[in-house]
């Protein structure tokens, strides 16, 4: 891993894709001009509007997105994690929640379906069932750049550590999350869980997260995030639309497993 700028963008993705993308573009921008060689951007960035209009919105990878977020890639010399879009798939009813990596010359270096959907009724606060209009994935993914070796998920795999260890154990060295994280469980959860999932894995980790009023009428958290390996938080966003950077340093990360080999005394990995 080397040392290198990283960038998380926050949006309010809604119903108006040409708006989102439009956005989405010049927050990209704005972090290539922080210097950064990573960028994450939320989860379903591209399209957030109302369940009955999800079909429409479907796409194939590699596809309409993942051409734009190449030439924004090539145009800026950087990583782009594309946060995640529907992705279409055998089903007719349903699309998997797919997150993908472009590499600095435009190319598709790694695709994660995202493998934990968030099924979820709190009475009067949130009612969301997104096994409803997506198919879980069921593979862990990393993938080795020249930065770093990145280890993909998104949103609701935060509160799964499984997933994340086994991406330490493959190699990762920063964790991306996507996410639409909701204001109700954010402010609870979020940043615990961000700085777990960066402690136990001696990772750093980028979250990017939506903020503003939901398509489904409920509050988004904001607050995305860089992490460090020990748990500290170098960068924070606050409510709004915006950018985060942070610099990620490898011979920290090296330091920090060498002086507590925790993940050399794993004994239990889940898969005996």
């Amino acid at each position: 891993m080397q040392r290198f700028v990283a960038a998380a963008v926050q949006m309010t993705s809604g119903a108006d894709r040409l708006r989102n993308l439009a956005r989405a573009g010049e927050l990209v921008a704005e972090a290539a001009r922080r210097n950064a060689s990573l960028v994450v951007l939320p989860e379903l960035f591209p399209w957030r509007g109302p369940a009955p209009d999800a079909a429409g919105y479907r796409e194939p990878v590699p596809g309409p997105t993942t051409e734009i977020c190449a030439e924004w890639a090539r145009r800026h010399a950087m990583y782009v994690c594309m946060g995640s879009l529907r992705e279409s798939s055998p089903d007719p009813s349903r699309a998997y929640n797919t997150s993908c990596v472009i590499a600095p010359d435009g190319s598709l270096i790694a695709r994660y379906r995202k493998v934990h959907l968030f099924d979820v009724d709190i009475a009067g606060r949130v009612n969301v069932r997104e096994s409803d209009l997506l198919l879980a994935g069921d593979h862990t993914v990393s993938v080795a750049t020249t930065l770093a070796t990145l280890g993909l998920s998104i949103c609701y795999d935060l509160r799964f550590p499984e997933l994340y260890r086994r991406l330490a154990l493959g190699g990762a060295e920063v964790l991306l999350v996507p996410s639409a994280f909701t204001f109700h469980t954010g402010a609870a959860h979020w940043e615990v869980l961000c700085r777990a999932r960066a402690i136990e894995s001696q990772c750093y980790l980028i979250a990017a997260n939506q903020c503003g009023t939901s398509p489904h009428g409920f509050a988004d958290y904001g607050n995305s995030m860089i992490v460090d390996p020990w748990g500290c938080v170098l960068a924070r966003a606050g409510d709004g639309e915006g950018v985060i950077t942070a610099e990620l340093d490898g011979d920290y990360l090296r330091r920090v497993r060498t002086e507590l080999p925790a993940l050399r005394h794993v004994r239990l990995t889940g898969r005996e």
